[in-house]
């Protein structure tokens, strides 16, 4: 699904400005320290991505997010007030908890990175086959509901593939990528609401053994994602958020599952514009969001 499923906020998490660095990184100057900041406005994945961009020109190693505990740690040379100035501009109410020294040469908590980037290939090409399948399996049987779940797999992929796309670019390359993704997310869901109203007005009744077919392998590819995200939940907030994707997944899966049966049960197919409607909604909101980052 989208990038900010799960996200706990209420008041629109991406909605505030930000003034992004141009460049990549500083070369770094000073001494390294270890800070931690108590940012209580954090609550939610797209705050983290706001707050990734904005110290995104500054000489950091590692940035640690604790989102439920509202505190970050950062890995950082030269003087803390430069984070933290960055910091306090986005509302979210930073302050300093503590900053302590840090020698060059010591290890950064990234050392599981690789295996993380792992991770991340293998549930982009799982949700970019899966897309690919239910498009055409949805096209086929005339389900809107595989189609919006379609575009839903799509969704997962973009955030998987930009996640990956980033890993050492700047701040632009990052904002550019994460705005192509929200783009084709949102003409993907405004296509499958498109398609779902058309099929509602003419009644076009899809084959509903195609849709719980399709739906199970599609089940299938979300609780293998489950179970390749599970080891890694602990190593941030991306996983976190990663692991919740796959998890709603696995209820959109089971709501086209329903839908189908209850399309050979009643004869009609009510259920599957509902799923499909209910699913592109979805889809779309999370596409607004992505494209609401600054």
């Amino acid at each position: 699904m989208s990038t900010e499923k799960g996200c706990s906020c209420a008041s629109g998490c991406a909605s505030v400005q930000l003034a992004v660095p141009a460049g990549r990184a500083e070369p770094a100057a000073g001494p390294w320290f270890r800070s931690r900041f108590r940012i209580p406005g954090m609550d939610c994945p797209s705050e983290e991505q706001m707050i990734r961009l904005t110290l995104s020109g500054l000489p950091i190693r590692y940035l640690e997010f604790d989102i439920p505990g509202r505190t970050l740690v950062v890995g950082h040379a030269g003087e803390v007030g430069r984070v933290l100035e960055r910091l306090v501009p986005l509302g979210f109410g930073a302050e300093l908890q503590e900053s302590q020294p840090q020698a060059a040469d010591e290890p950064s908590p990234a050392a599981g990175d690789s295996a993380e980037a792992r991770v991340l290939w293998l549930l982009l090409a799982i949700n970019a086959l899966m897309f690919g399948v239910e498009a055409v399996s949805g096209w086929l049987a005339g389900s809107a509901g595989l189609i919006a779940d379609a575009a839903d797999m799509f969704a997962d992929a973009a955030v998987y593939g930009v996640a990956l796309y980033a890993v050492g670019r700047d701040a632009g390359h990052k904002l550019a990528a994460a705005r192509s993704a929200g783009l084709l997310q949102l003409l993907l869901a405004v296509g499958a609401l498109a398609e779902t109203g058309h099929r509602a007005i003419v009644g076009a009744a899809p084959e509903e053994l195609a849709m719980i077919g399709v739906s199970l392998l599609a089940l299938a590819a979300n609780v293998a994602c489950l179970f390749l995200i599970a080891p890694h939940r602990g190593r941030g907030v991306h996983m976190r958020a990663s692991y919740i994707f796959s998890a709603n997944d696995v209820l959109a899966n089971l709501g086209v599952i329903l839908a189908g049966a209850l399309v050979a049960w009643t004869g009609s197919a009510l259920p599957d514009w509902l799923v499909g409607f209910a699913i592109g909604a979805m889809v779309l909101a999370g596409a607004v969001r992505i494209l609401r980052l600054r």
